[in-house]
């Protein structure tokens, strides 16, 4: 009888393995398939482009010049629903019949479709109007530095920008009022800060009678000025642009002031996203699309109260080399406020920061073939963040280069307060922003010609920001930071991003207060209270973001040492950055798998 009854689950056993038996695909075929996927992601990402005027000005595009990205609601909507088209789309693709580099890329678009669903019921979630980014500032930001005139129909282009003020600013009021709606204001020191950068943008001529030029019309008439045209040509391109900033411009300032004034009085000092309704599974979602792994607050607090306790140790002992008789924090307090750290608060002093700045990453280029062998093509520029929002720009940041080559990566570094800015933390903020930091890596991300443009473009913080964190230890390790203040510095900035990882969880997880956050920075670390105010800040209006780099950074170290370890006399570093960079950006999970497959290759 158990015989009977086995034979019919043999008979449908054996069936099952042959039905599930796959065909084994030729090289060609894996190729025709990878095609065909490949060029429907470049379909994708060209209708993204042919969809946003911004995004093709910052790729030297110039098809909408005159016009601005679509900032209502109903964007949120359609970017749903492009979302669940393309997800539909990459089920039916078979991914074990595609190239291993086409796999990869199916894998990460895929993921980005999904996060894109689920983070739908999180749209309302944060602040467009910031101090950090807000689109008050980061418009005008946009003229300035992405939309250059090389003809007249560029400067017209400016102008129809300036046309679209109005419009723009009408969209993000209503967004703003539908997260009001949602119990989502921002906190209360928010609006001192963008009320005055936006103050500032409608300040000077034409908007007044006054001797200053605003910053808009300045740009714009610089712009011009290097234009091969005649000089009545130009008084007519800048009539219409003082006409539009006045008639345009300024009623849309005027607007989002008035909105922000009246929304201020309903504002209150709680920081943290756990006031929000689902603040908490918000910020969970957060943390796992910014770090890319599961690591929960908890963790992620615990792991930076050790890093913490470890750069301290650090610290302790090139006291002891220097030879400075007191505690860690009377250190601090020495390199807080000895003059010697610090450049003059004068132009002379900015103008001398940005050329040592410049001189640093000159220095380290000529050492870059001793650790990659691959080297952008992309060429790198120092500016000082621009007066119209120096007040409350972060301390240093980076912007990267033209796709076609027009325009070169930046590093911009925040001069407002000169105070903030010691000369001991230059080298390794030279590293971090520019090289081997974040033009390093965006730059060959943008250069690289097998990877769709999707991927070049693609932007996981953990990895960005802990390639930047990287970057900074790197250079120690071929023997820069010569000076034992400048290594202070690296660890003061490597300990600066771990006390990130204790505030921001203790912010948005633990229910720190704004006060509470900007004593920790001030215990722990030398940086100026200024930066601690910046930084506690940042974190309240960008929820687990600056998390990244320390998670990030620990990755990377951790797989190196994997790698140098197995490998032992095989490893070489240069290959090793390699298989971290030729990929562009990619969560820390795949980027582990990536350099476990070279270790299995080279072994």
């Amino acid at each position: 009888m158990k015989l009977i009854k086995l034979i019919p689950l043999l008979v449908l056993l054996i069936f099952c393995s042959c039905k599930e038996e796959k065909k084994v695909l030729s090289a060609a075929d894996l190729e025709e398939n990878s095609e065909k996927l490949n060029s429907y992601f470049e379909e994708q990402f060209q209708q993204e482009v042919e969809e946003s005027p911004m995004l093709q000005t910052r790729l030297g595009i110039k098809t909408d010049y005159g016009k601005w990205d679509d900032f209502s609601s109903e964007e949120y909507v359609r970017d749903l629903e492009q979302a669940k088209e393309r997800l539909k789309y990459l089920k039916d693709v078979d991914s074990e019949s595609l190239n291993k580099a086409t796999q990869l890329s199916y894998m990460l678009y895929r993921q980005q479709q999904e996060n894109a669903i689920e983070d739908f019921e999180y749209r309302f979630y944060d602040y467009p109007i910031n101090q950090m980014f807000g689109y008050h500032s980061s418009l005008p930001a946009f003229l300035i530095n992405m939309h250059s005139i090389d003809s007249v129909s560029d400067a017209e282009a400016y102008i129809s920008r300036l046309q679209g003020f109005p419009k723009a600013f009408e969209d993000i009021v209503e967004n703003l009022k539908i997260r009001e709606q949602n119990g989502v204001i921002p906190p209360r020191f928010v609006f001192e800060k963008v009320l005055d950068d936006s103050r500032n943008i409608i300040n000077g001529k034409p908007f007044m009678k006054s001797a200053e030029v605003s910053t808009l019309l300045n740009d714009f008439k610089t712009k011009i000025g290097a234009l091969n045209i005649s000089e009545e040509k130009q008084q007519q391109l800048t009539a219409s642009a003082e006409k539009v900033l006045v008639e345009n411009v300024k009623p849309a300032y005027k607007n989002l002031i008035a909105f922000m004034e009246d929304q201020q009085q309903r504002a209150t000092g709680e920081a943290g996203v756990w006031k929000f309704p689902k603040g908490d599974a918000f910020y969970n979602n957060r943390l796992q699309r910014i770090t890319t792994t599961n690591l929960t607050a908890e963790e992620i607090h615990k792991f930076g109260l050790n890093e913490v306790a470890r750069i301290h140790r650090e610290m302790e002992e090139i006291m002891k080399n220097v030879r400075f008789d007191g505690s860690l924090q009377d250190f601090f307090g020495f390199m807080r406020t000895n003059e010697k750290f610090y450049y003059e608060d004068s132009e002379v002093g900015r103008q001398k920061y940005l050329a040592d700045a410049k001189a640093i990453i000159d220095r380290m280029r000529k050492k870059l073939p001793d650790l990659f062998n691959t080297l952008p093509e992309a060429d790198i520029v120092v500016k000082a963040v621009e007066p119209f929002r120096e007040k409350s720009a972060g301390k240093a940041f980076y912007q990267q280069p033209a796709i076609d080559g027009s325009r070169p990566g930046t590093f911009y570094a925040n001069l407002y307060d000169m105070n903030a800015m010691p000369t001991y933390q230059l080298e390794a903020l030279a590293y971090h922003e520019g090289i081997p930091g974040h033009h390093m890596q965006i730059a060959i991300a943008q250069e690289l010609d097998e990877v769709p443009d999707f991927r070049k473009h693609s932007f996981y913080t953990a990895y960005v920001e802990g390639w930047g964190l990287y970057s900074e230890l790197l250079p120690k390790e071929i023997g820069f930071y010569k000076d034992p203040y400048a290594d202070f510095g690296r660890l003061a900035m490597e300990l600066w991003r771990a006390c990130r990882l204790v505030v921001d969880t203790g912010i948005h997880a633990k229910k720190w207060t704004r006060e509470e956050g900007i004593a920790y920075y001030k215990q722990n670390t030398p940086n100026a209270e200024s930066d601690a105010i910046k930084m506690v800040e940042r974190h309240i209006v960008m929820p687990g973001q600056a998390t990244a780099y320390k998670i990030g950074m620990n990755k990377i170290l951790e797989l190196r040492e994997k790698a140098a370890a197995e490998l032992g006399e095989n490893f070489d570093l240069r290959e090793f950055h390699d298989v971290v960079l030729l990929d562009g950006a990619i969560p820390l999970n795949i980027l582990e798998k990536k350099v476990e497959e070279w270790i299995e290759q080279k072994q």
